[in-house]
């Protein structure tokens, strides 16, 4: 049997920058320990599965579809760039004809459409909680020492810590961090956290003006170090810096080594709508 796989860089136009994503299209039912061997042998972030719903549906003509997600170490509830790469293995291998696409998943209903040279996704929007401090010091000095931490806020819907940077640093400060996020796994002790976001308010002046925020984010629970670009933490720095800027739009870059920008739109449904573009690098078959 073969599946055909295609390897995807969600949130950029250039390969091998934005966030690697593996696709798969069954065209039947996979035996369900299949799903995590392929996931663990892709070694990516996330390996995304997408499935048809009802016997006669087609890649092409169908608009509704099944998509579940893994890491090398476990199926995960939300990912937004396995999404991103599942719409455009969809959109622009498959030439799906459809200007919207459905994925039933973990999370609800998620959808994806079109918009230009950008695929907007249309997700959750997380509210975050004051976090107090003294119950993740540690992990928090594990993950930035003795830098100044201006805000700390928890999402329990997704499990994520935020951790908001001074303003008196810039984007050079956040890309130059060593984290050992290995060290997060003993350092957390509520076992409350799957997820660090670092994030820093974004500079209107200088050579990287135009970006609202930056952030960085880090899953050593789900077997991640560091993510490179992260649709489900943009899931829930959107809602919090939309309230600290006082903005619906907003542009995002992650300040990983790969790097990815995000186009944020908050909807007045409660949801927000996260674009990004992408590049496909590899198309081929995994044989089973």
């Amino acid at each position: 049997m073969q599946v055909p796989i295609f390897t995807v860089d969600a949130f950029t136009n250039r390969p091998f920058s934005g966030n690697p994503a593996a696709v798969c299209l069954l065209e039947n039912d996979l035996d369900e320990d299949l799903h995590q061997k392929i996931a663990t042998e892709m070694n990516l972030s996330e390996t995304a599965f997408i499935r048809k719903l009802h016997p006669g549906d087609d890649f092409t003509k169908s608009s509704c579809f099944g998509l579940r997600w893994f890491t090398p170490a476990n199926e995960v509830p939300l990912c937004g760039h396995a999404t991103l790469a599942s719409a455009a293995v969809l959109f622009h291998v498959q030439k799906n004809t459809n200007s919207v696409l459905t994925f039933v998943t973990l999370s609800g209903e998620l959808k994806a459409r079109q918009v230009e040279d950008h695929i907007v996704l249309d997700l959750p929007l997380y509210i975050t909680y004051p976090q107090v401090l003294q119950e993740v010091e540690e992990l928090i000095k594990a993950a930035v020492g003795d830098m100044i931490v201006q805000d700390l806020r928890y999402s329990p819907d997704t499990k994520k810590l935020l951790v908001r940077l001074s303003d008196a640093y810039d984007r050079s400060v956040l890309e130059q961090l060593q984290v050992n996020a290995q060290r997060f796994l003993s350092a957390e002790k509520t076992g409350k956290v799957k997820g660090l976001i670092l994030t820093l308010k974004g500079n209107s002046s200088g050579k990287h003006k135009g970006h609202d925020f930056y952030s960085r984010y880090f899953a050593p629970w789900y077997g991640i170090l560091e993510d490179p670009v992260t649709g489900s933490a943009h899931a829930v720095l959107s809602s919090y810096w939309s309230e600290q800027l006082g903005k619906k739009e907003m542009l995002a870059f992650q300040c990983s080594c790969r790097g990815g920008e995000l186009k944020i739109s908050l909807r007045n449904d409660g949801r927000v709508d996260i674009a990004g573009q992408i590049a496909i690098v590899l198309k081929g078959n995994v044989t089973l």
